[in-house]
């Protein structure tokens, strides 16, 4: 056998050694082949005191993957490792290097498609492992072991969690800091008064030259008083303007958009990208249908942006060609990683349809018309504000009319405002049909969701976006956050968590530490810092507070209640969970007897739909609420407390408020 290459996936093997031809055998490792020993100091698989050496041992299960690699290797004048093109696929054909011997007989190929003319072009420029790539990847692991064990050992020791992390445990403090400012936060009242029209609204801003802010019912009862019906038209401003399409989805932000637009999680959208980079069956090939999807990049191939100008210019007219964008240069951006695209624009979602699963078919369609929009001509709008004049209160209303879609035609981003305007040109007053004063309240900062958090941890500098799936998978397994409408919200475990290694480790577990050490990262793989040197001076550091921390930090107790388990006879104990603090048997895992809390039921009224009982009930978080006792056949539900009446105008509850008895449907007020 002349040639022998090593892929990391079995589904991509098959589909390269066609593209290759008899010359060449593809197999595949199945990802790593090797990992950090548990043994050692602190079971780190690290020797600290000789310059950090790692010690690597097969991984579970990849011996016979290795002893059958080493024997092709050996039946095989050249062997290319042709693993992912990024850090950790570099690390991976290292340890293939180092595993199986190789010396002069190897080269490593990358490629950030699985299409024939990308893989062929890259057997023609074979290069040489890239040991800076390594290091920086191997620091990472190290780290990380570093981190994850010392700090998970002392959490399981002192506290009701289970893991700690480097970035897991920063992404878990955003989220548990969050909750806390919602839970400090204090709802400001104020006011807006908006004039009605026949084909608009307008709203008041401005009192003439000075900003407006109404606090409060009364001060807006005073402005409404002293205006009229009649509004002068005191000017109309038209402005031309473009908007400018966004560029190919990064890691990131193709995870951002798969939760918005197709409520995917971050890991299911990284599963399915995953098979469309590794190749699908189209009946006449098998082809990768879009590129690497662990990038941090937006540059396009020449050949892609040529080959998809033409496509606009045929499909739509040569006005919407648009142009290449310049990059904003991120600090973290990959080696020379493309962004997320299509192998080729003539694929399109709608031509391949029928050889995808319908959850394949909406991520490549996602990924399809991003990178197509990417190319195509700024959208034109027209954007019009009026201002008018009520005795010296200004009022204003914007909007905005499309003059040429441009990119619009193949992507919508939810941020188009189509709202028309009347022309008043000419026109020097216009009578409104009424005036109203409406009361709001400011609101809190909202809870991460999904989509959020990994906007924040990329915007933050914070972990790689092909580890977020992964760290948001751990936060949840853990049980230390848990998602109520769509949203996470810290348990009692992950309050606890974060405020034991804030006490701690508030130098190391933190959003400016944490963003540094990716920088230091991506020096060492630039050849900018020396790896030892980065392990050394985190280490000195970090272990002292971690034996402080053993000696010091405070063992959180199991406190008895008193009872006897009924299933063992152990005693009851106090424990924390997802939902809070519940009794369990202390001789747990052995006995999981779990207490149940039988609560008093309060009956509040008759329920005014079924005949049921409205009662007092409480959600998870212990927040006080007023429902059906029928429920879930009745959903009748309230925050505030029924008065046992019901709505003249729709039959629904009325609640107690602190302005009185309302409506808990409409705005009937008693």
């Amino acid at each position: 056998m002349k040639n022998l290459v090593i892929v990391e996936s079995p589904s991509k093997s098959k589909t390269i050694e066609k593209y290759l031809g008899g010359d060449f055998k593809v197999v595949s490792s199945k990802g790593h082949i090797r990992d950090l020993a548990t043994s050692g100091k602190f079971g780190l698989g690290i020797d600290l005191d000789n310059d950090f050496k790692p010690n690597y041992i097969a991984i579970k299960g990849k011996s016979k993957t290795i002893t059958e690699l080493k024997k092709l290797a050996k039946e095989s004048d050249m062997v290319y490792l042709a693993s992912d093109p990024d850090r950790e696929g570099e690390a991976i054909s290292w340890h293939l290097l180092d595993v199986l011997k190789l010396k002069n007989n190897y080269s490593r190929v990358v490629f950030n498609e699985i299409t024939k003319p990308a893989v062929e072009e890259a057997f023609k420029h074979p290069r040489l492992i890239d040991d800076n790539l390594v290091k920086s990847q191997e620091t990472r692991r190290m780290l990380d072991r570093m981190i994850g064990f010392r700090l998970s050992k002392l959490m399981q020791s002192k506290t009701s969690g289970k893991s700690a992390g480097r970035v897991q445990s920063v992404a878990l403090k955003l989220i548990v800091d969050r909750e806390r400012e919602i839970e400090a936060f204090i709802p400001e009242e104020y006011w807006t008064i908006t004039a009605k029209f026949d084909e608009f609204d307008s709203t008041l801003f401005k009192y003439k030259d000075d900003e407006l802010k109404i606090n409060n019912e009364a001060e807006a009862n005073e402005i409404l008083n002293k205006l009229s019906d009649k509004f002068k038209v005191e000017s109309i401003e038209e402005k031309e303007k473009k908007r400018t399409s966004r560029p190919v989805f990064i890691t990131s932000t193709l995870q951002q958009a798969a939760v918005n637009k197709l409520n995917y999680s971050a890991s299911k959208t990284m599963r399915i990208a995953q098979k469309l980079y590794e190749g699908v069956d189209l009946g006449s090939e098998t082809v990768g249908l879009i590129t690497y999807m662990r990038t941090d990049s937006t540059r396009l191939s020449p050949l892609f942006i040529d080959e998809t100008f033409k496509f606009i210019e045929k499909n739509y007219g040569k006005e919407y060609v648009g142009y290449v964008k310049k990059s904003k240069r991120n600090e973290n951006v990959q080696d020379a990683h493309e962004g997320i695209r299509p192998t080729s624009i003539n694929r399109t979602p709608e031509s391949v349809k029928q050889y995808l699963t319908n959850e394949e078919f909406k991520v490549y369609k996602l990924i399809y018309d991003r990178a197509l929009s990417s190319l195509m001509a700024d959208s034109k709008y027209l954007q019009t504000t009026i201002i008018l004049d009520n005795n010296d209160y200004k009022f204003k209303s914007s909007g905005s009319v499309i003059l040429f879609d441009g990119f619009l035609k193949t992507y919508q981003d939810n941020e188009e405002d189509d709202n028309k305007l009347p022309n008043l040109k000419g026109v020097d007053v216009i009578t409104s049909n009424e005036i109203l004063s409406d009361q709001h309240f400011t609101k809190a900062p909202a809870r991460y969701s999904e989509s959020s958090l990994i906007k924040e941890l990329e915007s933050l500098g914070i972990g790689r976006p092909s580890t977020y799936a992964t760290i948001i998978d751990t936060l949840k397994s853990r049980d230390y956050v848990v998602l109520e409408d769509k949203k996470f919200v810290p348990t009692a475990i992950g309050f606890e968590t974060t405020d034991k290694l804030q006490e701690f480790f508030s130098n190391i577990i933190n959003v400016e530490y944490t963003a540094n050490m990716e920088k230091d990262l991506d020096d060492i793989a630039e050849d900018k810092k020396d790896n030892i040197k980065v392990l050394r001076d985190f280490w000195n550091i970090f272990e002292d507070e971690v034996e402080d921390a053993f000696s010091n930090m405070e063992k959180k107790k199991a406190e008895e209640t008193g009872e006897v388990c009924p299933e063992c006879g152990s005693p009851l104990v106090k424990r924390n969970g997802r939902y809070g603090e519940f009794v369990a048997c202390s001789n747990y895992p052995s006995c999981k007897y779990i207490k149940k809390e039988e609560k008093e039921v309060k009956e509040i009224c008759d329920c005014p739909k079924c005949g049921g009982k409205i009662i007092e009930k409480t959600t998870r978080k212990g927040k006080v609420f007023f429902g059906c006792s029928n429920y879930p056949k009745c959903k009748v539900a309230t925050w505030d407390l029924p008065n046992g009446e019901v709505c003249p105008k729709c039959g629904e509850l009325l609640v107690v408020k602190k302005e009185g008895i309302k409506c808990s449907s409409c705005d009937y007020e008693k």
